[in-house]
């Protein structure tokens, strides 16, 4: 493991960009509220509640797998592809628990199958959740789905208010984010298999030493991800009343990864937490709310976020730079 006191060290600046990207938001939000006309509108409000909410859920489950140490760059595939599939399962007949028990059996398998080719094939995880999610689209569009939008079933009864309840006011995704984030968090925190995350993350060959199962924590780390991808999905199918698989070909992937490295998780793995994940999806939907509305081409909104993207794996590298131990790992 690394000294302590050089984890007191990183724990204290990641804390400290945790203040500054929340500090940020605050800033930007008061800004937009001012100089942006309707953005403080409510119908807009609703939207980027909804936009950040599906945002958050999917970063949290991309956060659990950075903190190990790795990345998933086939949860946005995962996501439309097995919530469509359910969504279709159900138009056609089935029931609806049965649909909901094939949806989740399927992102299970498909988080087994990440987990099981970086942890005991040792494909870097960029690479092998890059090629599983050409192949999640690429089968699940040949042979399980039939058309690239799928639209909400009308007898899904109490899952549609995953989209479009409310609870004393407060819209049910912004719940189920709230919820989640809290759960996961105190599962990092105060359990073993938070604890081993944290570990192998900061470095797996001596967390191996120690006794800490790494490969199969990393394929549990793979299944979590995938279990939350999957209610992300059903966050977003039922508040717009549909599933479009083509998003599996937007850059939302790489939004998330910008909310985690933004938020304060270091991509070397071992550092950072929920909040971070947070404070991160609170700037970055609001930023991407606020170019909406400013109607920036869709192109230019791609070069900047890009840009910010570069830029804060940069400032990541050298706030949380790879020791020796870390870059043998070979995970991004």
């Amino acid at each position: 493991m690394r000294p302590i006191g050089l984890n007191l060290l990183r724990s204290r600046k990641m804390g400290t960009q945790e203040m500054i990207v929340f500090l940020i938001f605050v800033a930007l939000f008061a800004g937009f509220s001012v100089f942006l006309p309707g953005f403080l509108n409510a119908n807009n409000i609703a939207l980027l509640l909804q936009a950040v909410s599906v945002l958050g859920i999917l970063s949290v489950a991309m956060g659990v797998i950075v903190i190990g140490g790795a990345i998933d760059l086939s949860i946005v595939a995962l996501m439309a592809m097995s919530v469509a599939w359910t969504l279709q399962l159900i138009n056609g007949g089935m029931p609806v628990p049965a649909a909901l028990a094939i949806g989740l059996a399927s992102v299970a398998l498909v988080g087994l199958i990440n987990g099981f080719l970086v942890a005991y094939v040792e494909i870097p995880p960029l690479f092998s959740t890059l090629a599983t999610a050409g192949c999640i689209y690429g089968f699940g569009r040949f042979v399980l789905i039939s058309q690239d939008t799928v639209y909400l079933p009308t007898n899904l009864g109490v899952i549609e208010e995953l989209g479009k309840g409310r609870v004393f006011g407060v819209p049910m995704p912004v719940i189920v984010f709230a919820v989640i984030a809290a759960v996961v968090g105190l599962l990092l925190k105060y359990t073993k298999f938070g604890r081993f995350t944290y570990a192998a993350g900061d470095n797996r060959a001596a967390a191996r030493i120690t006794g800490v199962p790494v490969r199969p924590l990393i394929v549990a780390q793979f299944v979590l991800s995938a279990f939350i991808a999957f209610i992300a999905g059903l966050v977003q199918a039922t508040a717009i009343n549909s599933m479009n698989t083509r998003i599996t070909d937007s850059l939302l992937v790489y939004e998330i990864i910008l909310v985690v490295v933004l938020g304060g998780i270091g991509l070397s793995g071992g550092k950072g937490g929920i909040r971070n994940v947070v404070v991160g999806t609170l700037l970055i939907g609001t930023f991407l709310n606020g170019m909406t509305i400013m109607d920036i081409q869709f192109t230019t909104q791609n070069a900047i976020k890009g840009l910010i993207l570069l830029t804060a794996i940069v400032i990541d590298q050298i706030v949380n730079p790879r020791d020796e131990q870390t870059s043998q790992q070979g995970d991004i």
